[in-house]
């Protein structure tokens, strides 16, 4: 039996009166996930703890079968895994992005949480540069993918209460912004990157070209590493992981999966889906299980594109989904799989938010009928209100996933 969980980041919304009050993801055309949906079952899943904030770190972690409240420690030490940094004891991750903030006597904005989605080699050489000149024994930067980058910082720092800058896109960030301001090394730090990434050749040709300057860094999501058993050791499963995404990328380290690296993975519409679904449909020839995570739908979400959302979600459901479930059929492969988000991101909020998610699960052995409905976030939370409707947590969908229940 071969086990998979395929991931559209963000993809569940609201209804938006320009959809006839549709979400996306009821106006987008799914024909194979309404399909797989028809005939297996619906459900609700919990993927974030109350009390936890919907990101992705603790979603993901959720849907790959582990409990939050056990096992998180932040976002940056998962990104730092997937990039090989050893951390030590003594030592904390930061994601740093690279953003765009328009900062004047009395306000700081932040006008893009990605400096316009910039490119992996740009913001290699500014990551560089801020690191060439803002390196020491305390700070350390390493260039990621595209706007995402860690900073590791070696001792004991000042509680600053950091924010994810994608929760105030167009807003005010000035209190945000004067937390690093309240310790000089700290204040060093952000200050002298503005002034290294403003006089950079990389921002002067962006603005040059119409293009969001990465004109400043942003530190948030903070933690240690994180101990927490295999999935092997949890569930006696091997596997791979697919994603464009370091953060994913670090949760696969951590849960001893296979991180399979795509080349032409973005994260964003233009990835390379194709790729994806046969490095999936590859890992399955000797793996129990894969995840598979696309990015793209979040991404646009926090960009409040409509057109890309639902680009985003069609593209998932006949260039990811498709392809995988027509791949294992052909090959008389028995399967079950699990369609779903890790929590939504709705375009007129362009954020997250902890609603629980609906859940597809299709069993190939099983020729009977099944819910009989399309896969969408109404239609789950009709499910979701009958007994056992509603899982409480991922780890329960993945038990259930694995017929361990």
């Amino acid at each position: 039996m071969k086990y998979l969980i395929l991931v559209g980041d963000g993809m569940g919304d609201l209804p938006m009166p320009e959809l006839n009050d549709l979400t996306p993801l009821e106006s987008a055309k799914t024909p194979t996930l309404d399909a797989l949906c028809q005939q297996g079952e619906l459900f609700l899943t919990r993927t974030v703890p109350k009390g936890y904030p919907p990101g992705s770190d603790v979603a993901n972690l959720s849907l790959l079968g582990y409990r939050p409240d056990l096992y998180y420690t932040g976002r940056a030490p998962l990104e730092a895994s997937a990039m090989g940094i050893d951390l030590l004891d003594d030592e904390t991750a930061f994601r740093c992005n690279l953003v765009t903030l328009d900062q004047n006597q009395t306000e700081t904005k932040m006008v893009d949480y990605s400096a316009g989605h910039i490119s992996t080699l740009e913001a290699e050489e500014l990551i560089n540069a801020v690191q060439d000149a803002c390196g020491s024994e305390q700070f350390k930067l390493y260039p990621g993918i595209n706007y995402r980058h860690i900073l590791v910082v070696k001792g004991a720092y000042p509680d600053m209460d950091t924010v994810p800058p994608h929760d105030y896109i167009e807003k005010d960030v000035s209190n945000a912004w004067q937390r690093y301001m309240t310790e000089p090394a700290w204040k060093t730090l952000v200050t002298t990157a503005l002034t290294v990434l403003a006089e950079h050749p990389v921002n002067k040709k962006r603005m040059a070209d119409g293009k969001n300057p990465a004109n400043g860094i942003w530190l948030w999501g903070e933690g240690k590493l994180p101990s927490m058993p295999t999935l092997q050791q949890q569930y006696n499963i091997s596997g791979g992981l697919i994603s464009a995404v370091d953060l994913l990328k670090g949760l696969g380290v951590n849960a001893g999966l296979d991180i399979i690296n795509v080349p032409g993975a973005t994260g964003y519409i233009d990835t390379n889906y194709k790729g994806k679904a046969d490095a999936a449909l590859q890992c399955l020839e000797e793996k129990d299980f894969v995840f598979v995570h696309v990015e793209a739908p979040d991404e646009a979400g926090h960009q409040g594109s409509l057109p890309d959302k639902l680009q985003a979600i069609e593209d998932f459901d006949s260039k990811i989904t498709a392809p995988i479930v027509e791949g294992l059929q052909k090959r008389g492969e028995e399967f079950r799989v699990i369609a779903t988000m890790d929590h939504y991101t709705p375009l007129s909020l362009r954020t997250h938010i902890d609603t629980p998610v609906p859940v597809l699960l299709y069993d190939s052995r099983k020729t009977d009928k099944g819910c009989g409905l399309t896969f969408s976030e109404k239609n789950g939370n009709s499910q979701g209100r009958l007994p056992g409707g509603l899982l409480p947590d991922g780890q329960t969908m993945m038990k259930k996933l694995l017929e361990r229940l």
